[in-house]
């Protein structure tokens, strides 16, 4: 019983199939010399052909329209021969001879290198390590050195590799080392650190807005959401008019770059603005508003750093906490603890010039209010992540929520505790409080010489 084949066993065969892509021709012979049919082929495509002496026997074959190469191939296979081809000549000879050949020059070639005579080399390395170079030649899967005979030593102090082998390990080992040799790219990391806090009764508004760039006779012109810390009245919504930026390139950096914290005045609240992304020559902008009403100000920190490709870049801040310890003997001494607020970045950038970014962030607080002998235990929250940004985006990360819900009583003694009229001589303050840490990181990349890209 037939049945059609499935689509996966269709590729599946499709897959199997070799490749051919010489010229077509038909052949119709019966039993001729396989040396002659292998002339016709040469003669046929203008290659050099060397045939071995011990090639011999007759074949019929009957092939119309077909690749002149997938001729040679049936031709072959069927009589048990092989090729090989150095530029346009091409050695045919018994499958047999042409291995019990390769694996006499393979032997030789060894015997050689046994025999012949050794160089010393200094490399000195400009951008790589040493230590790195050294390791990579002495792995015994890479065989860059010869068996036995050659080695590779490191100064440290000069970056430099003294190498010993034969003159043809010695010039692989440099095409090696220069294409190694090379300044790794660099990447800008800017991070914005934001603990929204309910203390002053936000209202966060996100808007997504494009915005366009333009120059017209050495003029700016840039039409996109509202100018940073710009509110309606009281109700921390922006305004969603279009700005359209003067002459000085300055007024219009200020609706597109973060700068925080910003100026409260009145009751107008501050705002956050920064790029989140570009597409060709436009970019997305994604803006948000903060209404302060308590007088209570933001905790902001804003920390750079540049780092190599693929390399961890690590901020932190915060404090460290002294405490005493006591050893076997009985003797104390003074330690600290770190209550830090710690970013750690290790940026990869793909062909496209692209970044990704494996994040781990760790916002470690003293908790004084439940300390013990003095040392205050050390609350910790942290997210890690691996996220897909271009070049120059915005990625935001949150999700670490904080709540505080704390009352404090103040009386006056034994008036405080009378009944009905107690509350008269006491005074209840309760605390309650949501916070939330948002982390906006852009990694920007370096040209050389540190230009941004």
């Amino acid at each position: 019983m037939f049945r059609p084949l499935t689509e996966d066993e269709k590729e599946a065969i499709e897959r199997k199939k070799e490749t051919f892509t010489g010229e077509r021709l038909s052949l119709n012979f019966q039993d001729i010399e396989v040396r002659a049919v292998l002339q016709l082929l040469a003669d046929f495509t203008g290659q050099n052909l060397v045939t071995s002496d011990t090639v011999t026997g007759r074949i019929t074959l009957r092939l119309k329209n077909v690749p002149w190469d997938q001729a040679l191939d049936i031709i072959m296979k069927t009589r048990g021969l092989a090729m090989r081809q150095n530029g346009n000549v091409m050695l045919i000879a018994p499958t047999e001879e042409i291995a019990a050949r390769e694996k006499l020059e393979l032997e030789s070639q060894q015997q050689i290198e046994e025999l012949a005579p050794l160089y010393s080399e200094y490399i000195q390395l400009n951008y790589a390590k040493a230590a790195d170079i050294q390791t990579l030649l002495k792995s015994e899967d890479n065989q860059l050195l010869t068996p036995e005979r050659g080695n590779v030593t490191v100064d440290e102090r000069t970056n430099t590799l003294l190498v010993r082998d034969t003159a043809a390990k010695l010039e692989d080992i440099r095409r090696l080392v220069a294409r190694l040799d090379i300044p790794v790219r660099q990447v800008l990391i800017e991070s914005r650190v934001v603990i929204a806090s309910d203390t002053f009764a936000k209202d966060i508004g996100v808007r997504f807005g494009a915005t366009k760039r333009s120059e017209l006779d050495n003029h700016f012109l840039d039409i996109g959401g509202a100018k940073p810390g710009y509110l309606n009245g009281t109700s921390g919504i922006a305004d969603t008019s279009f700005v359209v930026a003067g002459d000085d390139e300055a007024e219009t950096a200020e609706a597109l770059m973060v700068n925080l914290p910003q100026t409260l005045s009145g009751a107008r609240g501050g705002g956050i603005n920064f790029i989140l992304g570009k597409v060709g020559s436009y970019l997305l902008q994604l803006e948000l508003s903060a209404m302060q009403q308590e007088g209570k100000g933001e905790v902001i920190s804003s920390p750079r750093v540049i780092t190599a490709n693929q390399s961890k870049a690590v901020i932190k801040q915060g404090i460290e906490i002294p405490y005493q310890e006591a050893s076997s003997s009985g003797a104390t001494s003074v330690a600290f603890k770190e209550a830090v607020l710690k970013l750690e970045v290790t940026p990869q950038i793909t062909p496209d010039d692209s970044v990704i970014l494996d994040l781990e962030i760790q916002k470690d607080e003293a908790d004084f209010t439940r300390s013990v002998l003095g040392v205050p235990p050390v609350n910790t929250q942290s997210v890690e992540t691996s996220v897909l940004v271009e070049n120059g985006e915005t990625v935001v990360l949150g999700g670490v929520f904080e709540r505080t819900d704390q009352t404090n009583t103040e009386r006056v003694p034994f008036f405080g505790d009378l009944p009905y009229v107690g509350f008269l001589f006491k005074q209840e303050l309760r605390r309650d409080e949501n916070s939330e840490l948002l982390i906006f990181v852009t990694p920007k990349i370096l040209k050389a010489g540190l230009g941004l890209r």
